[in-house]
């Protein structure tokens, strides 16, 4: 048994899609469509938010705002937030079962908390629409948590507390120091400090590293230690209690902080 109820997961860069690649093209490409030359780098800066509110984020990049002006004649608006929302979605929901792969040692925790008789959580920047294709597939390989909260489902999302509040109520576990929120991203660790979550951060295998598993183990362990440097500082920065590589090192964590 463990002092911990549950783990409310993330998703893309924490439990699939290592190195979080799924929406990186889309919004490039979506951006494309309104003649607008956005870099994934850009693309990648407000990761972990929901979908519009990230597309919102891009738009206020002093870069693509101003080619936005010059090209539409007025700075982005929401209403223009909503057009290029309205494409993204679908755009989006084509190409994310492909990045939808488990995170190696994802199904090894998994069956590790399950044997721990804790609950599984989980939250996504992702749609409703967009999960409704991930889920298939995830559960394919083994994953199927025991809900699911995406940022369309409630008036409020990341890096709000609410959707970590209907985990609480959908899994019906509380306090929330009980509850270990594990994300990649600083809205994702966001949502789990406002809630009141032991939160820990995932340094390898999400948005800020953008490396799949193959070109890490290509890279001089000196550029390994600086991505993961960059990640941690950025996890951090954010709120996040523990920074690991990946979800693969969450039980030795776990059972650290029992002992503690």
């Amino acid at each position: 048994m463990t002092k911990f109820k549950a783990v409310v997961f993330d998703w893309a860069g924490t439990m699939i899609d290592f190195g979080s690649f799924a929406p990186m093209g889309v919004f490039v490409k979506a951006f494309e469509k309104f003649g607008i030359a956005a870099t994934i780098e850009q693309a990648r800066a407000p990761m972990g938010a929901p979908k519009w509110d990230h597309i919102r984020a891009m738009m206020d990049d002093p870069d693509i705002a101003a080619q936005w002006t010059d090209k539409h004649g007025a700075a982005p608006t929401d209403a223009d937030v909503d057009a290029l929302y309205k494409i993204f979605v679908p755009m989006n929901e084509e190409v994310v079962a492909d990045f939808a792969t488990l995170v190696p040692g994802a199904k090894e925790v998994v069956t590790w908390l399950r044997a721990r008789s804790m609950k599984i959580g989980s939250t996504t920047g992702y749609t409703r629409s967009i999960m409704e294709r991930v889920l298939p597939v995830a559960a394919a390989q083994g994953y199927e948590p025991d809900n699911l909260i995406c940022a369309d489902d409630l008036p409020e999302g990341r890096p709000g507390p609410i959707g970590m509040y209907q985990c609480f109520v959908d899994l019906v576990v509380y306090p929330p120091e009980l509850v270990i929120k594990v994300d990649d991203t600083e809205p994702g660790i966001a949502e789990g400090v406002a809630a009141g979550c032991v939160t820990v951060g995932l340094a390898l295998s999400g948005n800020y590293a953008g490396k799949t598993p193959e070109e890490l183990a290509a890279l001089p362990e000196v550029e390994v230690d600086a991505l993961r440097q960059l990640a941690t500082e950025k996890l951090t920065a954010a709120g996040a209690d523990h920074v690991i590589d990946t979800v693969a090192d969450l039980p030795a964590l776990i059972e650290r902080l029992e002992q503690a």
